[in-house]
């Protein structure tokens, strides 16, 4: 009754009650003849408002059992086509839902107006926070604008929303520290580091020379500049003193920089690089790849052209994919860079429900994320070289990636 009591029907109610007692006793004081047909006319009257008002409370009851007692929050992510995406949106929804939100989880498949649209989509709804994994950082700024006017908090989801000033938290990994990662597993795996604690050429190839190629993320997507610079300040040393030499002479981020993470256009690049610049029995030792995508990609361009398993370069990548764990089993690519998603999931629910209560979410880095309009609060999480070596410790015990998905 208290629901009803509030609504504009409750208000009625009691302003007809109240009156309906008054009017009563004034007749009855006055033996009113007019009192029976008083009484039918009150009573229908009450009976439709008393009939609205059960009506209202009904409906308010059935909404309040669809909407979590938390409230909604949006969560964006940029596509399904990659199996880590689909992994991220359902750990972010789970942790959501058992802290009593509703969430509205959509995937934009790599189409920006796509994803602007379900973020305007969610604002309607009235989300009360929003997690974005930014297609590209750089054109979400109008939305992001309509978020701050109503309110609405933003957590910046792994890739950093650049130039919008309407961006509240970045939860990530150490993404310069991926690209040392990718670099240093490489050179092991080459034999150009003894370990992957070394710092310097102390291996048993340390002398060179090797060829080495370089590939690079999506340009509109910023943690590919802070992987390539990561990798590259491991390798330029060692292609400036001449251990490593890319014989395609592309080192530039421009030159190496492929679109929306897309395994075909980074196939078809390896194709051009093998044609124009390993003829004559020239071989590729090392390629630097930043991602398990582009890595089969590439993989598939080397094996196109006459390379088996026996002497295929050392290929890396990131995000533990099942295909491309396989691949690591088959003797195909050499590592993967273990990024654990579930605890990025955590960070970004725990930011969010942190700003909805009042709270200061926690944050470690306040120095590296400038978007170029401001420098984000940032929570960094840690990444891990995977080889056949450690992956049954680091993926399969963690519980990441169930062993019989592996076949």
């Amino acid at each position: 009754m208290d629901i009803v009591r509030q609504s504009a029907f409750g208000k009625a109610l009691m302003f007809f009650l109240s009156s309906w007692s008054s009017w009563t006793r004034s007749a009855m004081a006055h033996k009113s003849k007019t009192i029976p047909k008083g009484i039918k006319l009150i009573k229908k009257v009450l009976g439709a408002v008393a009939a609205g008002a059960l009506l209202v409370a009904t409906l308010t009851g059935c909404a309040s059992a669809e909407t979590s007692e938390g409230g909604l929050i949006g969560v964006s992510m940029p596509t399904q086509s990659s199996t880590r995406w689909i992994s991220d949106g359902n750990s972010i929804k789970e942790k959501l839902e058992a802290d009593g939100y509703s969430v509205d989880l959509q995937y934009a498949e790599d189409d920006i107006p796509t994803q602007v649209t379900q973020l305007e989509g969610m604002l309607t709804k009235g989300a009360k926070a929003l997690i974005i994994a930014a297609i590209d950082g750089t054109q979400l700024t109008d939305v992001l604008q309509k978020a701050a006017d109503s309110g609405v908090p933003v957590i910046s989801y792994d890739r950093l929303i650049r130039d919008s000033a309407n961006v509240d938290y970045y939860a990530t990994f150490d993404n310069f520290k991926v690209g040392v990662l990718q670099a240093t597993s490489m050179l092991v795996g080459m034999g150009v580091y003894a370990s992957e604690t070394s710092t310097s050429a102390d291996g048993a190839n340390a002398a060179g020379p090797l060829n080495v190629e370089l590939f690079a993320g999506s340009p509109d997507d910023n943690n590919a500049t802070f992987f390539f610079n990561g990798a590259m300040s491991v390798l330029q040393p060692l292609i400036d003193s001449g251990v490593l030499v890319v014989k395609s002479g592309q080192t530039d981020f421009t030159q190496v920089a492929t679109l929306r993470w897309d395994g075909a256009v980074a196939q078809k690049r390896m194709d051009d690089i093998l044609v124009g610049s390993y003829k004559g029995g020239a071989k590729v030792n090392g390629v630097l790849s930043p991602y398990d995508g582009l890595s089969r990609g590439i993989i598939a361009s080397l094996t196109a052209a006459g390379y088996t398993a026996s002497d295929l370069p050392t290929v890396t990548g990131q995000d533990a994919e099942v295909l491309s764990v396989k691949s690591m089993l088959a003797g195909e690519q050499y590592s993967t860079i273990f990024k654990d998603t579930r605890e990025l999931a955590a960070v970004a629910v725990t930011m969010a429900v942190a700003i909805l209560k009042g709270e200061t979410p926690e944050t470690n880095d306040t120095t590296t994320y400038d978007n170029g309009v401001k420098t984000v609060p940032s929570y960094l999480l840690t990444p891990y070289i995977v080889t056949t070596d450690n992956y049954k410790e680091l993926l399969i015990d963690s519980g990441y990636i169930a062993e019989a998905d592996l076949g």
